[in-house]
């Protein structure tokens, strides 16, 4: 088993792939089947809609959302959240989202089709749970039938 110093890989100029765990990015990622590619990043340059790689002050990296900008910082949230987080101040960023393997397959966020969708999906995070709830419901009356 080896261990990596991400930051610092981040920093020197490589691409990482990483195995996002947790359920916090689904849809977009799910654990066991996808991977983030990620690229360093300069803080001033990201936007609304970013997926970028962070560390929170308790230590951990994540993979989140930014989905708004202040004077305070960058505000963060999961695919499959409501909660926002932040501010985050700049430090705290160490690389950006550039791309997805999934099955085996590359596609780029920069992708007109993902930005779209990517927009929409934070567009409607203040309803998400109403959309959980729809699609349990579903979920639940095919399973019966």
């Amino acid at each position: 088993m080896y261990t990596y110093d991400i930051e610092q890989l981040l920093k020197n100029g490589s691409a990482v792939k990483l195995k996002p765990q947790g359920y916090s990015m689904y849809p977009l990622f799910l654990p066991g089947r996808d991977e983030a590619v990620i690229e360093h990043c300069v803080p001033s340059e990201l936007h609304r809609g970013d997926v970028i790689l962070y560390r929170r002050v308790q230590g951990i990296l994540v993979l989140h959302r930014i989905c708004r900008i202040t004077r305070d910082g960058f505000y963060l949230v999961g695919d499959n959240q409501t909660e926002v987080e932040g501010p985050l101040s700049p430090e705290q960023i160490h690389g950006k989202l550039t791309g997805v393997v999934r099955n085996g397959k590359s596609f780029s966020v920069s992708h007109p089709i993902y930005r779209m969708l990517s927009s929409i999906w934070l567009f409607l995070r203040p309803v998400r749970p109403f959309f959980w709830s729809v699609t349990a419901f579903f979920r639940r009356f095919f399973q019966k039938h």
